[in-house]
């Protein structure tokens, strides 16, 4: 892909100041960088890279009838919570097509009412990592240059516990008019991204990345050697695993068939959030996402079993790995991808 050793200079300094942007962002503590802090960070960081900055908060999420995501925040103690848009235009008529990435952004999880015990709560205090990866994300294309438009969309809150916290049997109403019943409390993340992948989709992008420490049941599954990809389009399955090896960030493709649905049928609203216990989440959590982005867009959700690793991960001496930047843009960094979706649709 890279014809030279100057290229391959220019990607690999690109993707490793992503990287280390992600990984600054997952590492700082909740008491820094609440979600009020890690608006205003954002900002700060758009301004001094040239992106273009949009705050929707609660009142204009509410006016957006974002229900899922104002379920999980509207515990907080404060009013800061909402989602940040950041975009980057290159110069030239290729810029007409855009992708979008998504992340979630949960700056610290109690699990609400279904309350976490201390060493989950402990274990599970920074599960923004998500939206760290988009923003690393972000950072790499617009110094490779990509001949895209890219928007990055970041689903910011805590999840607290409190007297007005969401609880199971709730009802909530999602932006694109999902009906969804609440069965866990922990289970924001996808309350969260439900209401940010609408949105994006509103935009209709080429290509739609969402990015979550979303799932226990994907560790379980795959350790935190490998991650999760979840995607509806072989072709779109075909390049992550590509990118995967090539990058060194490897991912697995698990199975996205339309019966998995049948675990998530709810009698009281159109989807169930997740299902009592925890078999198969990772793939029920991706079949719920998928109600959230219309079929034309080619969509990948990456659960990032990967984001967090004793002792590192390959060349990543640290804890928090980063992983997605490198992976993400090995995979937007092709110059026919977004060609070959089309043609495979």
């Amino acid at each position: 892909m890279h014809g030279g050793r100057a290229a391959d200079l220019a990607f690999a300094t690109s993707v490793a100041a992503g990287n280390h942007l992600a990984r600054w962002l997952t590492t700082l503590p909740p008491n820094e960088l609440d979600c009020v802090a890690y608006r205003r960070a954002l900002a700060r960081l758009a301004r001094r890279q040239g992106w273009s900055f949009r705050f929707y908060d609660e009142r204009a999420l509410a006016r957006l009838g974002a229900g899922a995501f104002l379920a999980v925040s509207r515990a907080n103690a404060h009013r800061g919570a909402g989602i940040v848009h950041l975009g980057y235009r290159p110069r030239g008529a290729a810029a007409r097509r855009r992708v979008a990435l998504v992340g979630k952004g949960i700056c610290f999880d109690t699990g609400g009412v279904n309350l976490k015990t201390h060493k989950g709560m402990y274990r599970n205090a920074r599960r923004h990592a998500g939206s760290a990866v988009a923003v690393g994300t972000l950072l790499a294309l617009q110094r490779l240059g990509v001949p895209v438009g890219v928007d990055c969309w970041l689903a910011l809150t805590e999840n607290e516990i409190g007297p007005r916290a969401f609880r199971p049997q709730e009802v909530v109403r999602a932006m694109n008019g999902v009906t969804i019943q609440v069965v866990h409390s922990d289970a924001e993340g996808r309350m969260v991204l439900a209401d940010a992948l609408a949105l994006a989709s509103r935009a209709k992008p080429a290509l739609l990345l969402d990015f979550a420490t979303l799932t226990g049941a994907c560790v379980n599954a795959l350790t935190e050697r490998y991650s999760g990809a979840f995607t509806t389009r072989p072709a779109l399955a075909a390049a992550l695993q590509e990118a995967g090896r090539e990058s060194g960030e490897r991912v697995w493709c698990f199975p996205m068939d339309e019966d998995f649905d049948h675990e998530l049928e709810s009698p009281v609203a159109d989807v169930m959030q997740c299902v009592a216990d925890s078999k198969g989440d990772h793939i029920l959590a991706a079949r719920f996402l998928n109600r959230f982005v219309p079929a034309g867009i080619a969509w990948a959700h990456l659960d990032l079993s990967s984001s967090e690793r004793k002792g590192g991960l390959a060349h990543v001496p640290t804890e928090f790995t980063g992983f997605g930047v490198r992976l993400a843009a090995q995979l937007l960094a092709r110059d026919d991808l977004l060609d070959r979706l089309e043609d495979a649709a």
